[in-house]
Parts: C-alpha cells; structure tokens; sequence
C-alpha cells in the first residue's frame, strides 16, 4: 500500500495492482456469496456493500425505486478532464423466491451460499454476478489507497433486478420487477457515466452486444370440462377437447419453430454472433388436487430472445401465422418486450481493454461465445441510454447453472478493472490520455 501518496505516470499501474490484496478479494466475494439474494430480496447485499465501503473510507450511496431494493453506488471523484466511468454487477441470484424454488433441488448448497475449496470459489451468487463485483470494488479501493488522480469519475453500482423475473398473472408488485429498479433506474436518476463496463463472466472476451427479449403468454383454449368417465380421445391432438392435448401440437411446433427462428436471425459482429434462441419457460393448466376434470385452458409462457435488428412485434405477427395454421384455438399475449442493443461509440474504451488486455494476459483480446453474447445484460440499457457499454469478465461455468469460479480469474478480473481505469480515466501510459481528452472535447463541443 502507498497510503495517500499522489501516483502518476507509468510507474502508478503498479502501484494499483500491488494494492490489490488477493485474500480480501476472496473474502468479500465469499461475504457478498453467502447471502441469500433472490430477485426482489437484494436489500442485504446493499447494505454489506454499503458497509464494506464505509469502513474503507469510499464514498457510497444507496439509489432505489423501493427503501427494500436499494441499488448501490461506490465511487471516486474525478476532476472532469478525462471520461468517466461506471463497472455494474448484478446483486440479484438466479435462485428464486419460496415460491419458485421447487424447480431446483432445494437442499444444493450451491444456490443459496458460497465457499472456498483449494483454488475454487463454489456458488451460483459469487459466479454470477458478486463475484466480479467483488472484484470491481477491490480495483476502486486499491486506486483510492494508492492516491491515484483521477480525470474522470469512477463508479462501481450493485444493482437489483438483472435476472429475468418479470410481472405476469398474480406474480405482480415490487418484488417482480426486475429492469426498471436497477440498472435503468441508476441512469434515470443521475448516476451516468461517459462509459460502461458490466462485469460478467466472458472468459476475458469482450462482447458490445447482447440479446433482448419478449416474453409471450399463449393460451390455448379447449372444449368444456370432461369427467374422466366421459373423456372423448381423438386421433388428431388437436381435435381434443383437453386443451393440454392439444398444447402438444402448439409445443410441437414451437419447438420446431425455434430451432429455424435461431438460424434464420443470427446476427454477427465484431466480437462473436448473436444466436437469438427460444424456450418454453413455464406451462399451467388443471389442479394437481383434481385431475378429474380436464382442462378447458392451457397456458405456455415463451422466452423469444431479439438480436438488435429485432423487434416483438415481428415476432409476435411470425408466431400467429404459425400458431393459426395449426387450427387449434390460441389467443397469444406479449407480457415482457425489452430491445437489445449493439453498443455505439465505445471505441476508446474498447481500445483501452484491448490494450490493457495485452499487457495483462500476453495475448490479443478475443470475443466470446454465442451464448455470452446472446443473454440478457445490463450493457441494454446503458447503451438504449446513450451510454456505450460493454460486457467483460472472468471465466466460469457455463449454461446458466455455474457454480464455480478460480480465485486466479476473480485476481485477474480486478487486475483488469483497474488497468481499464488507469488507461482512460487517469494516465497515458497504456489508454492514451490525448484519446481519452478527444472523447471529453467531442462531447463537449456536440459532435
């Protein structure tokens, strides 16, 4: 540590990444891991992050649509010169709340808490998303510790409401809202930046695009109830008067129609492709307490993921032309439409990673996987906002279920967040201050 000595000039990158201490790394990504933080129940994370920082002395304020879903600000003041610049981590788990929880197998651990075996952090909640946040937070102290002089503002935000629960049916209120209380509240509400970096795992690739989405409720709709004495069986599924008999042949083709909906869509870029893809999340029909009627409704809830160029409304009018030439009765609902975006205006930022990458790891920066880049990422509304983002972290499991991460890559991800700072918030050395200064003076002056 320097203590409050001002560091500038190539010997500062140094400095910073002496700063950074491994075991404390670990020992907040653990802390923020062990607790318990469904969508909707974040407020705890908050107030750790807000503890955290106030022991070290960094300034924190805690910025939310609800007093019990507080999203949380760390940050260091710069003096305008040069751009600034936001990390963003989800505080919110894939894990969901009571009543979702019977999907998964209740007594894993790996869900709801997080430890530490050998070299490997195990949990859902440090791998996706408080372990790289762990890591932005780490960078920022160790650039305050070191007295570093900052041209532009430096902010790190927790978030609430990244994972894709949403309002649908009874499911309604504060708790199910997801976008509108993180991320898109923070920038509505005057936490913006010149640049973003969400911290998400992408093997050290970089992505400027992420996928949207529009979620539709199709419902098909059956004869009246039949006793089970007096059940009719037809040859034809569709011809039944059960409507889950006849959601077989709508599931039929929606799954047929998915498989030509990602290949007809793919969108390339710079860093990777865009593979939207389609999943048949929930189905409800009939009591389990009474299955001796049959159901006159059955409901299919569909995720439909939109590259940029993408629109619901396109996809709304592809899914009834399909739906209605099966000839089974279906009234089809758009509940959730939220765009992707590919990032403009990120060059300097981008020079920066790629620079800082480099010298980092030895090797070019590289993109990531179809699946990196065709989630769901707070990069959306960033860059819908007019704030170009991009997404770059650690390595970890994959699929939506990880549940390991390598302290080695949680290291080298606040190595990274640090440099990416150092390049184009405070000194020339590896992100060009004259490029850094361009960006301030193009703004400024409307160009």
């Amino acid at each position: 540590m320097t203590g409050n000595s001002v560091q500038q000039g190539a010997g500062a990158i140094g400095e910073v990444l002496n700063a950074l201490d491994r075991e404390e790394l670990v020992d907040l990504a653990l802390s923020l891991g062990n607790i318990d933080s469904p969508p909707g129940q974040e407020q705890a994370v908050s107030d750790r992050i807000r503890e955290w920082a106030s022991e070290h002395g960094l300034d924190v304020r805690q910025i939310g649509m609800f007093p019990d879903r507080q999203n949380v600000v760390v940050q260091i003041d710069g003096d305008g010169s040069l751009p600034s610049l936001v990390f963003n981590a989800h505080m919110d788990t894939a894990w969901g709340p009571e009543e979702r929880r019977w999907m998964q197998r209740p007594d894993d651990p790996v869900y709801t808490s997080a430890w530490r075996d050998g070299e490997i952090i195990y949990g859902n909640g440090v791998v996706n998303d408080k372990g790289p946040l762990a890591c932005a937070l780490l960078a920022l102290r160790a650039l305050r510790d070191t007295g570093t002089v900052l041209g532009g503002r430096v902010m790190v935000a927790g978030v609430c409401g990244e994972i894709g629960q949403e309002p649908v049916d009874e499911y309604q209120g504060p708790d199910y809202l997801s976008k509108e209380v993180g991320t898109r509240f923070l920038v509505e509400h005057g936490v913006i930046a010149d640049f973003a970096v969400v911290a998400e795992n992408s093997d050290f690739g970089v992505t400027t695009v992420e996928a949207g989405k529009a979620f539709f409720k199709i419902s098909i709709l059956g004869e009246r109830s039949v006793y089970t004495p007096y059940v009719q069986h037809t040859e034809r599924p569709v011809e039944h008067a059960n409507a889950v008999v006849r959601s077989t042949a709508v599931i039929e083709w929606l799954t047929d129609w998915g498989r030509r909906y990602e290949s007809e869509h793919t969108y390339p870029f710079e860093y990777g492709e865009c593979v939207p893809k389609v999943s048949i999340g929930a189905i409800r029909a009939g009591q389990p307490f009474i299955p001796i009627t049959s159901p006159e409704l059955c409901f299919i809830y569909l995720d439909v993921r939109l590259t940029p160029k993408q629109t619901a409304m396109e996809v709304e009018r592809e899914l009834r032309a399909g739906l209605e030439s099966l000839g089974v009765p279906v009234r089809i609902e758009c509940f959730l439409y939220r765009r992707g975006y590919h990032a403009k205006d990120a060059d300097a930022l981008l020079e920066v990673l790629a620079e800082a990458h480099e010298e980092e790891f030895a090797r070019p920066l590289g993109g990531v996987t179809a699946g990196q880049a065709s989630s769901w990422r707070d990069t959306n509304p960033y860059n819908e906002l007019g704030i170009p983002a991009i997404s770059y972290g650690p390595s970890a499991g994959r699929g939506g279920a990880q549940s390991w991460t390598r302290i080695e890559d949680l290291v080298s991800a606040a190595r990274m967040y640090a440099r990416i700072v150092m390049g184009l918030c405070v000194q020339p050395g590896i992100g060009t201050n004259a490029r850094s200064t361009k960006v301030v003076d193009e703004r400024e002056n409307g160009s």
